[in-house]
């Protein structure tokens, strides 16, 4: 007998406990950190560089902020931006904006001021918290006058440092790396505006689970980022699916912290599943930070380590990792996400860790999770995994998206299930070509084997993962054509060994003209985000093209993975 997509075949494959579906409360999203406050009120709900903060702690601070909020006019539904690393701000503010009845959006600080305007003027904030390294660029943009901000809160990354390294940060580097800032009139510090709302009733403001809870933004095709809209019951409903995958103990696990909050994988992943099952959150601001990295997870010992390939792969070929110098036994689980698993990688981290790392995947406009591998059974080769319980999936005719194609055989992903998102904010025609009847077209290239494990043969979209961080090269194309000596541009995705792929840009510059790869390199750093800018550049004489015009990319490609061997 064939087998369907409707079959559900890999509920077949499920680890022994995991359900077909999940129940989700009907709750928001900070009932998590009321009832871990409640239950486990001194359990440390989060620790950076050695400072805790416990639940009951965090509970307050957020009300704090909440209350603030509320007294000083923010409305439900109001939109505000957290613009801050991985820090204890970022969770209070997170937890505050949403009890004040009010949607969070999560910036990244990599933006440039063009990105960043094009966000908060989509979003319509009025309220940014901004952690002070960012907030001369805030500044600036809010003075070009396009947005609506008009309530900035600037917080230190040292505010919730232990006292000596605090006083050693004030020192040494407050000043030298940017920390240090002078405020405009009518802004305000982080620990002031907390001030008020501690002496502020506590705000009565109703919330249920199908209020909106976050604009999460992605990259667009056309070149905008897109604010995908989630409810609380789409977030909650991820993060019950993660707890069912895994298994933990309630006010036992220690989760590390080390992929961006910003980003709805570490949002949900390690932010939020951290509080929903009160667990203590270990903060790592860089995850760059070797140092930090290694010395957190061999002084707090964390159990669950949800990132992304880049940082297995650095933790693989660290020398003091492979010496022996830092214990990383205490890992007992990981789900890699963002970009491929090299089958090396998972290997090589399992061995030292002797836990394990199983390849998963996502979507912003599925917030976030919606496959993954076993923990316990058969991970499958180049394989995403299983549809988590309670998600629907298909492989459609890439054309039309009506069709079924036969098992095995590659069209798009279209998935279906509680988390997702409600459409894209403002962008009434983006979100009705993405959700159609219920169900998410991906617009990745996929297949399911008759097993029911699933595989990503290609992007639709043609987007690029580079360390994990999603870019979409029309938008690199559109800002290196300001650029006045290139005459055409084309951007794709090749591969590299550290970073999974790099942004290569392939151009033909205008007649005469002699700027150099070097110089397009450094003006691009200052028009995209640092980990947009394309690393690789060829000049030609001209592009190949499709008889209508359309510039054969993936010839390109081809022909760089030629010459590389």
């Amino acid at each position: 007998m064939s087998v369907s997509y409707a079959d559900k075949p890999w509920l077949e494959r499920y680890d022994e406990g995991v359900p077909d579906h999940v129940t989700i409360p009907d709750y928001p999203v900070q009932r998590f950190l009321e009832n871990a406050a409640d239950q486990h009120p001194d359990q440390a709900a989060l620790v950076l560089k050695g400072q805790r903060i416990s639940y009951r702690q965090l509970n307050e601070l957020a009300d704090h902020v909440a209350a603030a909020l509320v007294g000083n006019g923010f409305k439900k539904g109001d939109r505000a931006v957290i613009y801050m690393a991985n820090t204890p701000q970022f969770m209070i503010t997170f937890f505050g904006i949403l009890k004040a009845g009010g949607v969070a959006v999560a910036t990244n600080p990599l933006y440039t001021e063009r990105e960043l305007e094009h966000q908060l003027a989509d979003c319509g904030a009025e309220t940014v918290f901004v952690m002070s390294l960012f907030y001369d660029q805030l500044k600036r943009v809010q003075q070009k006058g396009k947005t609506q901000v008009k309530r900035i809160i600037v917080t230190n990354i040292k505010e919730y440092l232990p006292p000596h390294l605090k006083a050693l940060f004030t020192l040494l580097k407050e000043k030298k790396e940017g920390h240090r800032v002078t405020l405009s009139p009518g802004d305000m510090a982080f620990q002031d505006f907390l001030a008020g709302g501690r002496s502020a009733p506590k705000p009565g403001v109703s919330v249920s689970a199908d209020d909106l809870a976050l604009l999460q933004y992605t990259g667009g095709t056309t070149g905008l980022s897109k604010g995908a809209i989630g409810q609380h019951r789409n977030l909650v409903a991820n993060v019950m699916m993660l707890q069912q995958w895994m298994e933990w103990q309630p006010a036992q696990e220690i989760i590390l912290g080390a992929i961006p909050f910003f980003h709805v994988y570490g949002l949900i992943t390690a932010l939020i599943f951290s509080v929903s099952v009160a667990g203590t959150l270990i903060i790592i601001p860089n995850p760059r930070d070797q140092k930090d990295l290694l010395g957190s997870i061999n002084k707090f010992s964390p159990t669950l380590f949800h990132g992304v390939p880049a940082i297995y792969v650095a933790i693989n070929n660290n020398p003091d990792v492979i010496a022996g110098k830092y214990d990383v036994s205490s890992i007992r689980a990981c789900i890699s996400g963002s970009a491929p698993l090299l089958v090396e990688t998972k290997h090589r981290f399992e061995k030292l860790t002797g836990g394990v790392l199983v390849e998963g995947f996502g979507l912003t406009e599925s917030l976030v999770a919606t496959h993954a591998n076993p923990l316990k059974g058969e991970n499958r080769a180049g394989s995403i995994g299983l549809p988590l319980p309670s998600i629907e999936c298909r492989i459609v005719d890439a054309e039309a998206g009506v069709e079924d194609v036969p098992v095995g055989e590659i069209g798009e992903l279209i998935i279906k299930g509680p988390t997702i998102m409600q459409g894209y904010w403002n962008m009434e025609e983006e979100t009705k070509n993405t959700l159609r009847d219920g169900w998410l077209y991906t617009g990745d290239i996929a297949r399911m084997d008759e097993g029911g494990y699933f595989y990503i043969e290609d992007r639709k979209k043609d987007m690029i993962i580079a360390g994990g961080f999603n870019i979409y090269p029309r938008e690199v194309e559109e800002v290196l054509a300001r650029h006045p000596a290139i005459l055409e541009v084309a951007v794709a995705g090749v591969p590299d060994e550290k970073r999974g792929e790099n942004t290569k840009a392939w151009i033909v510059r205008q007649p005469g003209d002699q700027t150099t790869a070097e110089e397009i390199i450094e003006w691009s750093k200052t028009e995209l985000a640092r980990y947009k800018y394309p690393r690789l550049i060829e000049f030609r004489d001209e592009l190949p093209k499709t008889t209508v015009g359309k510039v054969l990319k993936r010839q390109l490609v081809q022909e760089h993975k030629d010459r590389m061997g």
